[in-house]
């Protein structure tokens, strides 16, 4: 949500400045949008934490293992 007043004293700057600086402002704006941060905190996931049993962790390694770790020069 935009706080109403940042929305006006941004426009109103906005209005002042020829396209192409307005243009500069927009790629600025969404260049911090994709800076932020995504996904979720270590310290939400340690709900999780134990959760695992070793078996299935050892199933996750061994697919890790053989879908991972594995080149195929041909690829490229």
């Amino acid at each position: 949500m935009i706080n109403p007043t940042v929305e006006r004293d941004l426009r109103d700057q906005l209005e002042r400045l020829p396209t192409e600086q307005q243009r500069r402002v927009l790629d600025f704006a969404r260049s911090l949008v994709a800076s932020q941060p995504c996904g979720v905190t270590g310290k939400s996931l340690m709900r999780l934490a134990g959760t695992l049993d070793a078996a299935a962790a050892e199933q996750m390694i061994e697919a890790v293992n053989e879908g991972c770790e594995q080149v195929n020069p041909d690829a490229w």
